[in-house]
């Protein structure tokens, strides 16, 4: 689909479009008028507006800035404008009905797909047209995993969703890993599971020959790489617990300044969405289900700071976004070192399949870390894309020479605050996804679908 989407013509983007927005409201067909408000929070949207706030997001840049035209809803952004309305207010707007949001949403995509797409020479700003269609195809994109979180964070049913399914994606997290490999569970990420990543030069980021990035992987830069033994898989439940149950939350000398202040305000004794349910038994909560933990699925729905006291607790590190970046990307020369070329994807330059990565859907959660050996990357580690994010060491920040894309508040608000995560979750479109995109979160969010691995000291 990247690929696809990078070439892509005017018919394949509206297509493209639409298949989002059918998705869209397939995330929110079995939700009443009040769940789509639901209670005012700082991690959430009313998703009565978020669901408009992507169509107006749309109509923004490809009707309204790229085509001229006036405001399909003359109060629009003073509705669904998110820099220019506080979250905390979003509840207290008057907001369309379910119905009715869903009747503007088809009315903006409808006004999109009545006039082709412009060809390259027509250009805004320095952008054709075909950059704003990605834009608003790929926001739509993250808004739809967004709503896949807001659902877990109010213990709403899982999404009714009629994705194509591919029976194998389940046969995967039982029969498709490595023969011979050890069993991943216990506290201590043995040797064995580490790869070796010989370090050196690397070029960092996205290249001016990229279709289309986000402005915050602008512009690939070299950095120097010390060598380093990255963990090839992420941490599971079954490892997670085990620094839970020895008191991790407790010990003051595991959590940073910031991470301790956070734990003692936040009351947290474990992963959120887990309670205990007998000694030694933990329950976790899979959006509106109680289940066991499950010991080879990865850990997730921890925030950085958990993320960072786990790490200590087992002596080991999270890895920074140039290193999580070269094990993603980079082939091993046959000399010692790295080769000067540069994955899409941990697998190479194809584009994801099933028995690659864990994405749209398909599980409807995630699988057991060890399975889709396919996905590999050069270095043997393993779901890199899909599954979790995974946190990095990284606070996020602009490349060397960075400069805003047309939508300036994309970036460049959340730069210093915020820490780097990678490799994107099973919600994520693989259309979105590649080996350099950034993500972002603050480092106390625990809502999002964020797991990590860890690299040796």
């Amino acid at each position: 689909m990247q690929d696809q989407l990078a070439s892509a013509s005017a018919v394949d983007l509206s297509s493209a479009l639409q298949e989002a927005r059918e998705r869209t409201i397939e995330l929110i067909s079995d939700l009443t008028d009040e769940q789509m408000i639901g209670p005012r929070l700082d991690i959430v949207n009313p998703l009565r507006w978020e669901i408009a706030h992507v169509a107006w997001f749309q109509e923004r840049w490809i009707l309204r800035h790229f085509r001229k035209r006036a405001p399909v809803n003359p109060q629009g952004d003073q509705l669904f404008d998110s820099a220019r309305i506080a979250h905390d207010t979003r509840w207290d707007l008057p907001l369309p009905t379910k119905a009715q949001v869903i009747a503007y949403i088809q009315e903006i995509l409808r006004r999109i797909q009545e006039q082709p797409l412009a060809g390259g020479a027509n250009q805004e700003d320095g952008y054709d047209e075909a950059y704003f269609f990605r834009l608003a195809l790929f926001h739509e994109y993250m808004h739809a995993e967004a709503v896949t979180y807001t659902r877990q964070t109010l213990g709403y049913p899982k999404p009714k969703i009629g994705l194509r399914k591919n029976a194998s994606t389940t046969r995967q997290t039982s029969q498709t890993r490595s023969t011979g490999e050890p069993q991943h569970t216990g506290r201590s990420l043995q040797p064995a599971f580490d790869a070796e990543i010989p370090g050196g030069t690397f070029l960092l980021g996205s290249g001016p020959d990229s279709h289309f990035v986000f402005d915050n992987e602008q512009w690939a830069h070299s950095v120097v790489v010390r060598p380093f033994r990255m963990s090839r898989f992420a941490v599971t439940q079954a490892e997670f617990s085990e620094f839970v149950d020895d008191g991790g939350y407790e010990r003051h000398e595991l959590w940073t300044g910031d991470g301790w202040d956070w734990r003692k305000r936040a009351g947290a004794c474990h992963p959120v969405y887990w309670r205990r349910e007998s000694p030694g038994r933990w329950m976790r909560r899979n959006f509106d289900e109680w289940v066991p933990l499950e010991d080879r699925l990865p850990v997730l729905h921890v925030n950085w700071y958990e993320a960072d006291a786990y790490c200590r607790w087992a002596g080991r590190r999270l890895p920074t976004e140039a290193e999580w970046e070269m094990a993603a990307s980079a082939e091993p020369a046959s000399g010692g070192g790295t080769r000067q070329i540069k994955r899409l994807f941990p697998w190479g330059d194809e584009p994801p399949t099933s028995d690659r990565a864990n994405l749209e859907w398909c599980a409807m959660g995630c699988i057991e870390v060890d399975a889709l050996p396919e996905g590999d990357s050069a270095f043997g580690c393993r779901q890199m894309i899909g599954n979790v994010w995974e946190w990095t060491a990284t606070d996020f920040g602009p490349y060397p020479g960075f400069s805003p894309g047309p939508y300036k508040e994309y970036s460049a608000p959340w730069f210093g605050d915020h820490k780097v995560l990678r490799g994107g979750c099973w919600t994520t479109r693989p259309g979105l996804i590649r080996n350099t995109y950034r993500n972002f979160y603050q480092p106390q969010r625990r809502d999002v679908w964020a797991g990590f691995r860890t690299c040796a000291l």
